[in-house]
């Protein structure tokens, strides 16, 4: 893997036509002569950039496969939409000020302004899955969608509670995450005629390949040399992996300090120090990325079912590319 090229940049490439047919028809579909606050909150989103991992997952599945187009390009756009609609729900859900070092939508307009967007966007959505006339491709992501929304509401429930396990945590990262991922490959292959065993192996990936980025976010949260904000998840008290397995099997002193900080909210100066530490002497922060590289090598191995073309290289460096930080 060529290190001054980035995985998804070599996808952008190989993708570049349609891509710019996915461009296209998000901007046009987006639009609403009824509602100016509504192209104007959502280009505000989509500008901020981004590295349109998602639609990229499915237009390689599908033409890996050999899938000339069009209906791919339309199933792309779906998954854009349905992502964007999310991060503006996730963003007043979280009461979040940033998204991509920009103010969110919800800052610059307000809470009501991005819920209803995010409607219209999860609606424009399914008027695009309809389009490609296939039931199944309905019914994956309309299931997508769903599970997306009790991954969410999932998480809530569980924030700050501390007897949450880890089949817990896989259940909402699999909602918040993962089911995008392994619907977006999933549609890919279908759209493409795939075989079942092809369409299950592009599943099998996605989901992964999901899992994996989402328990790396987690392990890096926690690491001061990433030059982002750092204790993001310490401060909203979320569950994640690391803070499940270092909360696991605390005793004495140290269950005290995370029943006062995760399970009652009372932080205080030098408490994500403390937090830093214990994850990193219970052995947390390195069980979770041995984990996550666990998943990303799962990712690539679902690959070897799928003919050999060089977007399966690609979306193999990107299952590496998306725990690299992590090695």
């Amino acid at each position: 893997m060529d290190a001054q090229v980035k995985p998804h940049e070599r996808l952008a490439d190989a993708l570049a036509a349609p891509l710019g047919e996915v461009d296209a028809l998000i901007r046009d579909r987006m639009a609403s002569e009824n509602a100016p606050r509504i192209p104007e909150v959502t280009q505000h989103l989509v500008g901020a950039g981004g590295k349109r991992i998602r639609p990229m997952l499915t237009l390689a599945s599908a033409r890996l496969l050999g899938y000339p187009g069009p209906y791919d390009v339309h199933l792309a756009a779906t998954v854009e939409f349905i992502h964007t609609a999310t991060l503006l729900h996730d963003d007043v859900v979280d009461e979040s000020s940033k998204r991509r070092g920009r103010p969110t939508a919800n800052l610059l307009w307000d809470n009501k302004s991005s819920v209803l967007v995010g409607d219209y966007l999860f609606a424009r959505s399914f008027q695009l899955m309809v389009e490609t006339g296939s039931l199944r491709v309905l019914d994956i992501l309309a299931n997508a969608a769903a599970t997306i929304a009790e991954g969410e509401v999932l998480q809530l429930t569980a924030m700050s509670d501390l007897s949450t396990g880890e089949e817990t945590y896989l259940r909402i990262v699999r909602g918040k995450t993962a089911a995008l991922f392994s619907a977006a490959t999933e549609v890919g292959g279908v759209i493409a005629g795939g075989t079942e065993d092809q369409v299950r192996a592009l599943h099998t990936y996605g989901d992964a390949l999901g899992i994996a980025f989402q328990m790396a976010d987690d392990v890096i949260d926690w690491l001061d040399e990433t030059g982002k904000g750092v204790g993001d998840d310490f401060r909203e008290r979320k569950m994640t992996l690391p803070l499940i397995r270092a909360i696991a099997n605390a005793q004495g002193e140290d269950w005290t300090f995370w029943a006062r900080t995760i399970g009652k909210g009372r932080q205080e100066d030098g408490d994500l120090e403390r937090a830093q530490a214990l994850l990193t002497q219970t052995g947390a922060l390195e069980s979770t990325r041995a984990t996550a590289l666990g998943w990303s090598d799962k990712a690539k191995d679902a690959l070897q079912q799928l003919p050999d073309h060089p977007l399966r290289g690609m979306l193999s460096d990107l299952a590496d590319f998306v725990v690299e930080r992590l090695r």
